[in-house]
């Protein structure tokens, strides 16, 4: 492992501002820059961080020679316009999900990715969540056996969210359920079969021409016998927030609480026991394990009110930038590169294509992962 530095600089102080401090701390890392449109904004989080390296403007950082490489947390719409961007200014590149909007610009990234040399990681939450690295474990070990199905959702109530949120088509944000019934096995989405289910607000439906309150899509595997089914719903849904997945094995099986903080299921057979989930601390450097138990704006008594959070996304922040550090200092592809991500992105984007028409078949860009 090299021991040089890279130097990182984060876009987008929202979400964004949650992995400045764990940049900080990793010992493998320099936290350089931090950019925001809004100046009284950028200017409150780098005095609070001690950033000194700010940027209103994306275009200025891109020009920066000291930038290796960015953490793109901007809204939905730009994700793919600024990760090209960055390519072409020579940055590698690790980007909040979705990849992109459309499947052409995923094809995109992909492109560039191979034309440059550059790394490219989407920073899926759920694949580094405690809940999947326990699956992941166990799986691993050989204690689930063959897998024979998976299954995961995502339901959400979105109302009053402003701007591109309202009447969004569920699948297009469906990452956080494919990601996880792939990347179990790396494997790679073939086709999609999707059909949609219910009518929301008819306010909401122009927006997108989008009428459905539920979308559920199956996922067949390329060069596998298994499948996979995801259920998305946004809007007139009634539902706890819920971000789960199901794994059934020839000799067990893992369910996600019904209820928040309750405990999963494993399934031994036909005996059933509810089980704690450990934390996986211990596979980051020390430093950094903290952040998978606390928020990372809590180090003094002295909290701003605006950067108050709870631990948040199965503790899979400092997993997620520890994979994209230690990819760039090893010269190895992280977990999803870009084209597991243009595969994981690709199935939400066609699975609503699908449910448009009926449920047909379609079939995703053959991205050849590796």
């Amino acid at each position: 492992m090299e021991n040089k530095k890279l130097n990182y600089a984060i876009v987008g102080l929202g979400f964004g501002a949650e992995f400045i401090p764990i940049y900080q701390k990793h010992p493998q890392a320099n936290m350089y820059a931090i950019c925001q449109r809004t100046e009284s904004k950028l200017n409150e989080v780098g005095d609070y961080f001690g950033v000194e390296k700010r940027y209103t403007s994306y275009e200025d950082l891109l020009k920066d020679p000291e930038v290796d490489a960015v953490h793109i947390n901007s809204p939905i719409p730009n994700h793919a316009e600024q990760t090209i961007a960055a390519l072409k200014a020579g940055k590698h590149v690790a980007c909040t999900v979705p990849m992109a909007t459309s499947v052409e610009d995923c094809k995109k990234i992909v492109d560039l990715v191979e034309e440059t040399g550059l790394t490219y990681m989407m920073m899926e939450t759920v694949v580094y969540s405690r809940e999947f690295l326990f699956v992941k474990e166990l799986y691993e070990k050989g204690e689930l056996g063959r897998i024979q199905f998976l299954r995961a959702s995502h339901q959400q109530e979105m109302a009053g969210w402003p701007g591109y949120w309202e009447g969004l088509p569920p699948m297009y944000y469906a990452t956080h359920c494919v990601g996880p019934v792939l990347a179990l096995t790396q494997g790679e989405a073939e086709y999609v079969s999707c059909f949609g289910s219910g009518r929301i607000d008819e306010k909401l439906i122009p927006i997108y021409g989008s009428p459905f309150a539920i979308e559920s899509c199956h996922i067949k595997y390329k060069d596998s016998d298994l499948s996979a089914e995801i259920t998305r719903s946004l809007f007139n849904t009634a539902r706890q927030y819920r971000e789960s997945f199901d794994v059934y094995g020839s000799k067990k099986s893992f369910e996600w609480t019904q209820i928040e903080h309750e405990q999963p299921v494993i399934h031994t057979g036909e005996s059933p026991e509810r089980v704690d989930v450990p934390d996986y601390a211990h596979l980051l450097p020390e430093e950094i394990q903290k952040y998978t138990t606390k928020g990372v704006y809590d180090d003094d008594e002295n909290q701003h009110l605006s950067f108050t959070q709870g631990a948040g996304h199965g503790g899979s922040h400092p997993h997620l930038v520890h994979e994209f550090v230690t990819a760039l200092n090893e010269k190895r592809s992280p977990y999803p590169n870009a084209k597991q991500s243009a595969n994981i992105t690709c199935v939400g984007i066609l699975a609503h294509d699908s449910a448009m028409e009926g449920g047909k078949i379609i079939k995703l860009p053959d991205f050849t992962l590796g």
